[in-house]
């Protein structure tokens, strides 16, 4: 299976603190690879680092073997790697559909011309439209974000990764702070998006990271400590006395 996300010997300080440290994984394409730890292990951090929102302090980074360690957010997000974020990065004032028409937007020549007329991008909206199917939010396309449900929310912000047409989605807690039917069908949305689009998430709710995931990451104290299966993570000593506990499945 191809290698579509790699980092070597990768390293993030703040100052005295570090963050992430010697961090080598590698995401097999079309895998759903999770990446999980207590509070504080380097998660987000290490996210950051791979969209470009933070250089690394040493190590390198590649994406479909391109070397992208020092490109910004914008580069690497045209070469093909979206992501959703922990709190959600939606417009709440817009619609549903103008949230996904200007995430398309922004891949073509029109990308910086928001207030235009919607009737001249109407290939821009039936786009959107079918992203919007595809997430099930096609029946909501005129209510404006902010009406949406927390768990619509979440969707929505998936859906505007998804309208970059990444071939790497990155999802940070995708099921943070929802419950019951939300987790069923944000858990079944990532597994629909992972047949078309390789996913590396970071997720506390280890009933999801085990329900979906190809393999598991362990970071801890910015290091990682463990990788392999959902299988092979549950019986790893070391991750059921730092991260598990007494879970049983």
């Amino acid at each position: 299976m191809n290698t579509i996300l790699k980092t070597t010997g990768l390293y993030k300080n703040f100052g005295a603190l570090q963050a992430v440290a010697d961090v080598n994984i590698d995401v097999a394409e079309g895998n759903i690879h999770a990446i999980i730890g207590p509070n504080g292990a380097g998660k987000t951090t290490l996210f950051n680092l791979l969209t470009g929102f933070l250089k690394p302090s040493a190590g390198k980074i590649y994406f479909k073997e391109n070397d992208i360690t020092h490109c910004g957010p914008h580069r690497i997000s045209k070469m093909g790697v979206g992501r959703s974020f922990q709190i959600t990065s939606i417009f709440p004032e817009l619609t549903v559909l103008e949230n996904v028409r200007i995430a398309i937007q922004s891949r073509t020549s029109l990308s910086y011309r928001f207030l235009t007329s919607l009737k001249k991008f109407e290939n821009l909206e039936n786009e959107a439209i079918t992203v919007l199917r595809t997430v099930n939010l096609a029946d909501k396309i005129e209510l404006p974000a902010k009406h949406l449900s927390h768990g619509e929310k979440r969707v929505l912000d998936i859906a505007i990764g998804l309208a970059t047409k990444p071939y790497l989605l990155l999802l940070d807690e995708p099921a943070a702070g929802l419950v019951g039917d939300e987790i069923t069908r944000i858990t079944n949305l990532v597994k629909n998006i992972a047949k078309h689009v390789t996913v590396v998430l970071v997720e506390h709710n280890i009933d999801v990271v085990l329900s979906i995931s190809d393999m598991i990451t362990v970071l801890y104290y910015g290091a990682v400590v463990a990788e392999g299966t959902p299988q092979e993570i549950q019986m790893n000593k070391k991750v059921q006395e730092i991260y598990l506990g007494d879970y049983q499945c």
